[in-house]
């Protein structure tokens, strides 16, 4: 394929003078040669590598280091570094090369973003190793994090050259790892792009309904904000107030959520969109103001007390700071406002970043305090996390990014963040290990309560211990926090490994007297005999006296009849016996990968599959291949973590196949109404009902049918006309 190399070149140093010029920062000479040498060597690894859509790569990292100069606000370090984030993968460039041109630190983080992108490439074990890799970086320089996140953002938004299976993997891998990083570090603009984006590629019938309706929606969403600026500006500019008002849609998988969340339909959201007002102040009058733009809309409507968030006199752990009020606005239609400074605006736009504009002149926040102990909380985690599964490392982490939080006090007064949950417990280890290993109980506001005691934003709490007090299997059901559970697992499995090896001594003592080999064939023997689900269990049962010199004999006296029956076995059977294989059916239904293969599979129970849906097929470890419905709850768990192991399926022939599914059915209770809902279901469309519940209450019935169903066309025409029947208000597949 022939390019214009010339007109490529123009367009390549375009790109380069347009990042230069929106960086928001007025960039001196030094800044300016250290960006334009990261650009001539990015420039040159780069020189033969084209992207799938056929562009020259580079534009890739000019478009990264936009991102990360334009959109999360950093300098000129984070820039050249973006620019050159694939240089040490992608070419002969190393790290050596690196830290003689531009120094360690440069090297440092250009080092950290090849590590995560190499195992990115890797189909190691799953996908958490990865993130595992990118938690460890964040502990030594979080600026590898904003860059690596700039970077998932562009793949993100050129994700349409990619085949649809690699599309929905990478989709899926976002918003289970990048949105909540995003989130963490206060980026909430991007955060919600990221999510947007993944819902495009993971449900793009959804993503588009949503899109199209809120542009259908937007003139209307106008008129409203421009009433609304009409009432409030009139009352701030008596008040001598420098501000702007804007109107801004909500994000498509916020909206999203909300309908899955409360079971409506995009038109009964009421807040799909939000009202900022943003102002201008000097440091001293900051709070004062933000107090006095929320006096004046409350004077102009009705709010709802409810919904307050004040984010001003208590800002979140990420430095996200804000007034937020729910009011009924001009239309009386309840609408969110969201009253911040310039500053507090910056903040909420760029996060972490923000801060290094803010230092001077301002009192430093303490985000970057709390952004500090969320990365030494992970690292010791990480440092402990033998005793934890990479899945369970990954659960436990991202539950704690996006909680939300408590506010508590020691008893000096100090404020301590929490996740919401938190214990006691919680607390005592969030103040130092030795003292969540010997926490008894506490007083809390100077009343006695027990370590699971479950935290309130504004207590005090004084913890009390002691030396003979030891962490205990049951602590693990009331702790939240990754640092608590980490720690409490690795005590219990350093215990419970020295009963083990005495328990392992022990029955190869007894082993040895009954003169049986111990090796593993004989362990898994016993193992099996005992009904044990492990050799560990196995070896404990003998260290605490469950099993003993006893049961071995029982052991022995069984493996003698076993043998004698296996041998009169192989004698009866030496003429001719045939093992037939059970019946091959319906193989024909589904075929798999790219060569299309008849496979053995069965269906997966976690969500249900008929012919003409979309599905993947997923390779199990015991279980051989399970089909899962594309819009399956866990399909975004499984290509984030196991994308190796889901295989594309498609339907063969699809009018051999019954399938299953339960339908909810609502609306208003009236006489002959079960008559026309089975009428529809029998004689309409010729469906087995298998099973049908209806309760009634206040005039509202609430039905559950079971349907055996042919085929999608056939559940989608029932569906049409149930939903016809008078009263009937919501018809849903479960």
């Amino acid at each position: 394929m022939g390019y214009d190399l010339e007109q490529e070149n123009k367009e390549i140093l375009a790109r380069y003078k347009d990042l230069i010029s929106n960086t928001y920062r007025t960039l001196d000479e030094e800044n300016n040669k250290l960006i334009r040498k990261a650009f001539d060597i990015a420039l040159d690894a780069h020189k033969d590598q084209r992207r799938k859509s056929g562009e020259p790569y580079i534009y890739h990292p000019i478009a990264v280091a936009k991102i990360v100069g334009e959109e999360i606000g950093l300098g000129a370090t984070s820039i050249a570094c973006a620019l050159m984030h694939d240089v040490i993968e992608d070419s002969d460039y190393t790290y050596e090369d690196l830290k003689k041109i531009f120094g360690e630190k440069i090297a440092d983080i250009v080092n950290g973003l090849t590590k995560i992108s190499v195992m990115n490439h890797q189909n190691i074990s799953i996908q958490s190793e990865n993130y595992r890799k990118l938690l460890l970086t964040l502990s030594e320089d979080f600026r590898v994090i904003l860059i690596k996140i700039a970077d998932r953002l562009h793949n993100m938004r050129t994700l349409d050259s990619m085949a649809p299976n690699k599309q929905r993997k990478i989709a899926s891998e976002t918003v289970y790892i990048y949105a909540p990083l995003a989130h963490r570090l206060g980026l909430y603009v991007i955060k919600s792009e990221l999510e947007d984006l993944s819902l495009k590629y993971n449900n793009a019938e959804i993503f588009n309904e949503i899109t199209s309706k809120l542009e259908t929606a937007e003139e209307n969403r106008r008129k409203y904000v421009d009433e609304f600026k009409n009432e409030v500006s009139e009352q701030l500019e008596a008040e001598h107030l420098n501000f702007t008002i804007k109107g801004r849609a909500k994000a498509i998988s916020s909206i999203f959520r909300k309908m899955q969340k409360q079971n409506v339909t995009f038109e009964e959201v009421y807040d799909n969109y939000a009202i900022r007002i943003i102002y201008k102040s000097d440091a001293r009058n900051e709070k004062f103001i933000a107090w006095k733009i929320y006096s004046i809309v409350t004077d102009l409507y009705h709010s709802n007390p409810q919904r307050m968030r004040d984010w001003i006199s208590q800002p979140r752990s990420t430095g996200y700071e804000s007034l937020h009020l729910t009011v009924l606005g001009p239309d009386k239609k309840w609408i969110e406002v969201q009253i911040r400074s310039e500053r507090m605006d910056d903040i909420a736009e760029k996060g972490v970043a923000a801060h290094y504009k803010y230092k001077e002149g301002y009192k430093q926040n303490s985000d970057e305090k709390n952004i500090e102990n969320w990365v030494s909380e992970i690292r010791d985690v990480l440092e402990n996390q033998q005793s934890l599964t990479t899945t369970e490392l990954l659960d436990n982490v991202k539950l704690n990014l996006y909680s939300k939080e408590v506010f508590v006090f020691t008893p000096k007064g100090e404020i301590k963040i929490l996740p919401v949950g938190s214990t006691a417990l919680d607390f005592a280890f969030s103040v130092h290990s030795d003292l969540g290993m010997k926490c008894l109980g506490a007083k809390v506001n100077g009343k006695l309560v027990p370590i699971s005691y479950t935290l309130q934003n504004g207590d005090q709490i004084d913890i009390l211990s002691s030396q003979n007090q030891k962490p205990k299997l049951d602590w693990l059901d009331f702790v939240v926090t990754s640092k608590a559970k980490s720690k409490i697992k690795a005590i219990l499995n350093s215990e419970k490994a020295h009963l083990v090896d005495e328990g392992k001594e022990t029955l190869q003592r007894k082993m040895r007297h009954a003169k049986i080999n111990f090796n593993d064939e004989e362990i898994n023997k016993l193992q099996k005999f005992f009904n044990l689900k492990t050799s560990q269990d196995l070896f404990i049962s003998f260290q605490n006296g469950a099993l003993d010199t006893s049961d071995i004999k029982r052991f022995t006296e069984s493996k003698g009849l076993i043998n004698n029956f296996i041998n009169r076995f192989k004698k009866s059977s030496s003429k001719n016996i045939e093992f037939q294989e059970p019946e091959k059916t319906d193989l024909d239904l589904i075929v798999f990968g790219k060569d299309e293969e008849k496979l053995n599979y069965t269906f997966a129970k976690c969500c249900t599959v008929i012919p003409g849906d979309k599905m993947f097929g997923f390779i199990t470890i015991s279980d051989g291949i399970k089909v899962h419905n594309d819009q399956c709850p866990n399909a975004i768990n499984l290509r984030a973590n196991y994308d190796y192991r889901v295989m594309p399926a498609k339907w063969v022939n699809e009018e051999r196949f019954k399938n299953r599914i339960k339908v909810e059915i609502e609306g208003l209770d009236r006489m002959g109404m079960i008559n026309d809902i089975t009428a529809v279901i029998s004689n309409g469309m010729s469906m087995d009902m298998k099973s049908m519940t209806i309760e009634s209450n206040d005039g509202i019935f609430r039905g559950m049918i079971t349907l055996e169903v042919q085929n999608k066309i056939q559940l989608e025409e029932s569906f049409k006309q149930l939903r016809s029947i008078n009263g009937v208000n919501k018809v849903k597949r479960l």
